[in-house]
């Protein structure tokens, strides 16, 4: 009786670690292989990418900013083209780094571990250098903006500002050490689409920020960290693997979700404060028929579909925190 052979099995080919952090943003320093690109791009898929559910972020403290700077101007006449050109600069910015961070992240590879949305680059619907040229045209637009209310106001200084904040827009994630991997990212956020935003909207009005702005500027800024924070816990195990440290992965999920309710309803005690000197800023409660289920879900969901709304959620609380609180001060 003749046996078979015994066939040899070859080892499995040991599965390769993702190395992110320390790339650069340089499609042409990206992990070679196979072309991802599996259809073009649609118009559909860029509007998504330029992810309109974040808008409110950048709406909400020119809204406010606003509104303090016409209490700063007293009985001076308000300026709406200064108030558009700063929506114009805000709004470019947050778009401008919703593209940016789709190429920087596509090309370390840190999407391939995503399970939200899928991204223009990761996800190979759009080649790199194309979302890069459009995040580019972004930030052109915002400095275009920008140089127009430098030149309004006469206030060449805030050029320098409009500089850093583009920097700091690229330097999220990209760079060969972005700060968004080092868990920095809510306190840029913080800084620039809460206190910068909302104090130089009060200052391309009145040349003057005031304690409503900075005040103000400090609540919308909580509450576009807590809209970081969901969305990196939805990403913290994925994120973990590819390397990317946000304050999410750093201080763990639990940490992470009481951070974000802190983030969502300090703001409310502040509104709470103007309240006592400008009454129409108590409708700015109501806000917390957002706020609250979104601390809710945070707090008791784990799918990715429940914090995606808590999200959602957190984005509408700003547009109507800024809008409300903006519009208390002005009237």
């Amino acid at each position: 009786m003749v046996r078979p052979k015994p066939q040899r099995i070859a080892p499995a080919e040991p599965a390769r670690r993702s190395r992110t952090h320390g790339r650069s943003g340089n499609p042409a320093k990206a992990a070679t292989g196979p072309a991802l690109q599996r259809r073009p791009a649609t118009l559909g898929d860029w509007i998504s990418g330029a992810r309109l559910r974040t808008l409110p972020l950048a709406i909400a403290p020119v809204a406010l900013g606003t509104g303090a700077g016409v209490v700063a101007i007293a009985d001076g006449p308000w300026h709406p083209t200064r108030a558009v050109l700063a929506l114009i600069v805000a709004l470019a910015l947050q778009i401008g780094v919703n593209y940016a961070n789709d190429y920087s992240d596509g090309v370390r590879g840190t999407d391939e571990h995503r399970v939200g949305p899928a991204r223009l680059t990761g996800a190979g619907i759009a080649k790199p250098k194309q979302v890069l040229a459009v995040a580019l045209a972004f930030f052109g637009l915002a400095a275009l903006a920008g140089l127009a209310l430098v030149v309004i106001t006469q206030q060449w200084w805030l050029l320098a500002v409009g500089a850093v904040a583009i920097v700091a827009a690229w330097f999220y994630t990209g760079g060969k050490r972005p700060y968004g991997y080092l868990g920095l990212g809510e306190l840029f956020v913080f800084v620039f689409f809460g206190l910068v935003a909302t104090a130089g909207s009060a200052y391309v009005q009145a040349l003057d920020v005031n304690l409503e702005a900075w005040l103000g500027g400090a609540g919308v800024g909580l509450i576009a960290c807590a809209v970081l924070m969901a969305n990196n816990l939805r990403d913290v195990v994925q994120d973990k693997a590819a390397g990317k440290r946000t304050l999410a992965v750093l201080v763990g999920p639990v940490v992470g979700r009481v951070l974000f309710c802190a983030f969502m309803l300090v703001p409310f005690a502040i509104a709470v404060f103007w309240a006592l000197f400008y009454p129409p800023a108590w409708l700015v409660l109501f806000g917390l028929l957002a706020a609250l289920p979104a601390c809710v879900i945070v707090a008791a969901g784990r799918s990715t579909r429940e914090l995606l709304i808590a999200l959602q959620l957190a984005s509408l609380t700003a547009l109507v925190y800024g809008v409300g609180l903006g519009l208390a001060f002005a009237l």
